[in-house]
């Protein structure tokens, strides 16, 4: 099915970079975390009329005329996500999960407040307040970590927040492997009246699943993008908990404000309409299945790479991604080894990284986007296999010591990989793999 007749016949590069990304996607596999692949009616809906409509501001109170349809969309995604997240509260509004994160702040800070969240080197998020983010420029950024077993030091973030009182603690991360544990952050949280804000990004569709505790119960504010594990369009969510608005019964609309006019202009109404189908998807059975499968899969992968002498981080894991050792400053090559075999992976640093975050010591990977494709555990013990091949075929290379080095060699690196014979037969395989397993055009 061609879905791009007129981009064809009015802009042929356009048309030709598409089918290239649609082919590039057909035969490899995606083992980030954070992708995954949306059903075609999710597409249908990014793609629909609702792009034209400029809407700013909220249902029934919008700057612009013509809104009386976006209006009844707007309200199907709120409450489609109250009803699914069991949340009284929802903004669809923010453009991605870093906006969504920057409102929170908004609506519960002042600058120059105390904030707690995961350092990124331990698997946290930029805008829990790393250095190298606008969170930590406006706001006084307290970070976190993880013990040597990969879990969270619940012990020093009770010590953190008892001395420095921060006025929001962030609980999520975008490589950390272990269920979140919610209620020990609560406590920590209610014990300095601090806000917990759970950022769910990476595990909501796990957690409508029942594939891992919700935040819910315990968290004021929720925030997620609405891609990754929930396989919507990238887009993002707050939520406001019950145990938020009793805290402070203005909470919604203080996000609300927070979104628009403070950071954001016109809803991508398209967008919007995507979320709520996949919304709608995400309440069926078959997704609660689908969910546990991630897990399984990831389990399964874990051990499968294990058996063959793979270390990872807190060896193993609980939901839907494992993060790999690689050496001290190889995540790139071995990055570059995966994907000259059609395995898109993404670098990434460990607790403790020995290197950088430019050249990390690490491998994060994800079963969201292969278990879309139908994959179950048989399917994770060939791809294991074939990632310890690439692995062993780039054993050797070595990240050079002088940083002016680096940008060339890692050149040189992919330009050989890709034109390696080991690493061509094991494509070959993983091709074969994918027309197996082709991407579907429905839901799961």
């Amino acid at each position: 099915m061609n879905l791009y007749t007129h981009i064809q016949k009015q802009d042929k590069e356009t048309y030709k970079l598409l089918l290239a990304e649609e082919k590039r996607q057909a035969e490899g596999l995606e083992l980030i975390p954070s992708e995954n692949i949306v059903s075609q009616a999710v597409r249908e809906a990014v793609g629909s009329c609702l792009t034209n409509k400029y809407s700013e501001g909220y249902p029934h109170a919008r700057y612009y005329g013509g809104n009386e349809v976006i209006d009844q969309v707007e309200i199907l995604a709120r409450e489609r996500a109250k009803k699914l997240f069991k949340v009284p509260y929802v903004n669809v509004q923010p453009y991605s999960g870093s906006p969504a994160n920057f409102a929170v702040y908004l609506a519960t800070c002042n600058p120059g407040d105390t904030v707690m969240g995961q350092l990124l080197t331990a698997g946290g998020h930029l805008t829990h307040g790393w250095k190298a983010s606008a969170t930590a420029m406006f706001y006084k950024a307290v970070q976190y970590g993880v013990k040597p077993d990969g879990y969270l030091d619940i012990k020093e973030i009770e010590r953190l927040a008892k001395k420095h009182k921060p006025k929001l603690i962030w609980v999520g991360a975008t490589a950390y492997v272990r269920e979140f544990p919610f209620k020990e952050l609560a406590k920590i949280a209610d014990s300095v009246g601090a806000y917990l804000a759970a950022d769910i990004a990476h595990i909501a569709g796990l957690v409508v699943a029942g594939a891992h505790a919700s935040p819910v119960p315990y968290a004021h504010i929720v925030t997620t993008t609405t891609h990754k594990t929930l396989r919507g369009p990238r887009g993002g969510m707050i939520m406001v908990t019950k145990k938020g608005l009793a805290k402070d019964p203005e909470l919604g609309q203080k996000v609300d404000r927070a979104i628009f006019p403070n950071l954001q202009g016109g809803p991508h109404d398209h967008t919007t309409a995507g979320i709520a189908v996949a919304l709608k998807e995400a309440a069926t059975p078959k997704f609660r299945t689908y969910g546990k499968q991630i897990v399984r899969n990831a389990k399964a992968l874990a051990k499968d790479l294990m058996a063959e002498g793979v270390e990872l981080v807190s060896g193993g894991t609980d939901n839907h991604m494992l993060l790999m050792k690689c050496g001290v400053g190889r995540g790139a090559i071995v990055e570059i080894a995966l994907d000259a075999i059609g395995l898109t992976a993404n670098k990434n640093t460990i607790p403790n990284e020995p290197s950088s975050p430019f050249y990390p010591s690490g491998v994060r990977l994800g079963t969201p986007s292969v278990t879309t494709r139908r994959m179950k555990e048989p399917e994770m013990k060939i791809i294991a296999h074939a990632i310890v091949r690439a692995m062993a075929v780039v054993e050797d290379e070595q990240l050079p010591t002088e940083k002016g080095e680096r940008k060339a060699y890692l050149a040189s690196v992919k330009k050989h990989a890709h034109a390696n014979p080991a690493l061509k037969k094991i494509h070959a395989e993983v091709r074969q793999l994918c027309k197996k397993f082709p991407i579907p055009d429905s839901f799961v």
